[in-house]
């Protein structure tokens, strides 16, 4: 079968090599996907000031906030093909994947329209100030012509996930990246299109990816395999699907909506603190991504053993992403505030914008292991089928704390450390609540599987 030996099977044999065979791609991926949009803002930080920083890097939570809600979808067709893949359900498969993709194009329409129309007022919400905020608006328009292309990769992605594929997306996004890095050069430094110049590499770069990953799935073979003709909207599959991304989508926007508030506190100490944060973004960036893959591995190992109903393993395998998301966002996450100082300086050669970052990463990326705590919290509790659940607590805990701290403390105090002490607060209460969550649904989904089996 045609990309059988990308496959791997979750339900059977030992868990932490395969989870490490599944994670490092992931790793990679996120890597790389980060260099390139670092790549975005380093070039015009670097070529055209720090103000060009400052628009390129500061619509990064707008933008989530704006396409949050499918990409939640996309992590409900993850969960619905793994749990099929793990129940050896091959008509099953091939209903959510025609499904999975022709959301992604219909969502990816969506949100042009949205996104070109909503981008001025939105940065006007968030206060951006007024010598940052044309160019803010003229990169926005461009990035989301190119978001249909986003979609379909990611979903694409998703699905090829699902069976534990996570190497082709990575060799598909290595090549669209390298693309967006010359075009970055040769847009900004040749031909000095400065914003626009890297709004439009973007463009590019997402096309490509899209059309690898396409091509790749009408070459599956079995449930797998794409067949264009055949896209459309199952409905069954829709509701599947549906239940477990959309709470993923609300919790990923309220999320980045949240982060709107911070960055709107954020805009309130002008151009250079703006940089220097988005600069710091960026490095956490990568810390997050590291841990995020053992997220992702948590969702997928759990889904398929959900499908085989295979209970045992799906605690196995929490224990084994939490050990490695913890030591994951240790190393990473003290070693980025650690070396600050170097690691900023590639983003900017101002001294103020680089120590502006420096304090970022001394409140949130030496805390950001207990973010990976949480997430992987999250990814088993959406393997078992529970999404409303996670949502629930996320909102409550990390978002809705998040907003009133910001009304409250940061209100009185008006720095930037009360800004960013926020994130390891809400953190920390989250993760908790998430733990006592997860007791309870997988007390109860084993009681279930245990009827069942009683039953037959």
């Amino acid at each position: 079968m045609a990309g059988d030996h990308y496959r791997i099977d979750m339900t059977e044999g030992k868990l932490l090599p395969k989870i490490l065979l599944f994670s490092l791609p992931l790793i990679a991926s996120g890597v790389l996907q980060l260099l390139f949009n670092a790549a975005d803002i380093i070039v015009v930080g670097k070529f055209d000031g720090h103000e060009s920083l400052a628009a390129v890097s500061s619509t990064g939570a707008l933008i989530n906030l704006i396409v949050n809600i499918f990409i939640g979808l996309s992590i409900g067709a993850n969960v619905v093909v793994a749990r099929h893949i793990g129940a050896d359900e091959q008509e099953e498969i091939s209903k959510t994947v025609h499904t999975a993709m022709m959301l992604s194009i219909i969502g990816g329409i969506i949100l042009t329209i949205f996104g070109i129309a909503a981008a001025r007022p939105m940065l006007e919400w968030m206060d951006t100030p007024s010598n940052v905020i044309d160019l803010s608006v003229l990169y926005l328009r461009i990035y989301f012509l190119g978001i249909t292309a986003s979609l379909i990769y990611n979903y694409g992605a998703s699905i090829l996930r699902a069976k534990g594929d996570t190497k082709r997306p990575l060799y598909y996004l290595a090549l669209a990246g390298a693309v967006n890095v010359v075009l970055n050069l040769l847009l900004v430094i040749v031909f000095h299109l400065g914003v626009a110049g890297v709004g439009i590499a973007t463009v590019v770069s997402q096309i490509i990816s899209a059309a690898l990953i396409f091509i790749c799935l009408t070459h599956e073979k079995g449930g797998m395999q794409l067949r264009p003709k055949e896209m459309r909207i199952d409905l069954n599959k829709f509701f599947d699907i549906l239940k477990i991304g959309l709470p993923a989508g609300i919790q990923g926007c309220v999320f980045s909506l949240s982060n709107v508030v911070i960055q709107a506190s954020v805009n309130s100490f002008g151009s250079t603190i703006m940089a220097g944060n988005g600069a710091a973004q960026n490095i956490e960036g990568f810390v997050y991504t590291g841990m995020n893959a053992f997220y992702q591995s948590c969702l997928t190992f759990t889904s398929q053993n959900m499908g085989a109903k295979r209970m045992d393993r799906i605690k196995q395998t929490l224990l084994s992403c939490q050990f490695l998301v913890i030591v994951t966002g240790l190393v990473l996450g003290i070693g980025a505030w650690y070396f600050g100082d170097i690691l900023l300086s590639i983003y900017s050669d101002d001294p103020a914008v680089i120590a502006a970052g420096i304090v970022r990463l001394g409140y949130v990326s030496k805390t950001y292991f207990l973010c990976g705590m949480m997430d992987v919290m999250v990814g088993t509790l959406r393997g078992l089928g529970y999404s409303i659940f996670p949502m629930i607590v996320s909102l409550l805990g990390a978002c809705g704390l998040r907003i009133l701290w910001l009304a409250t403390i940061f209100n009185m105090y008006h720095t930037i450390e009360m800004v960013y002490i926020s994130y390891p607060v809400s953190w920390i209460i989250t993760a908790f609540a998430h733990v006592i969550t997860f007791i309870f649904v997988f007390r109860k989904v084993s009681h279930k599987i245990k009827e069942e089996s009683l039953a037959n």
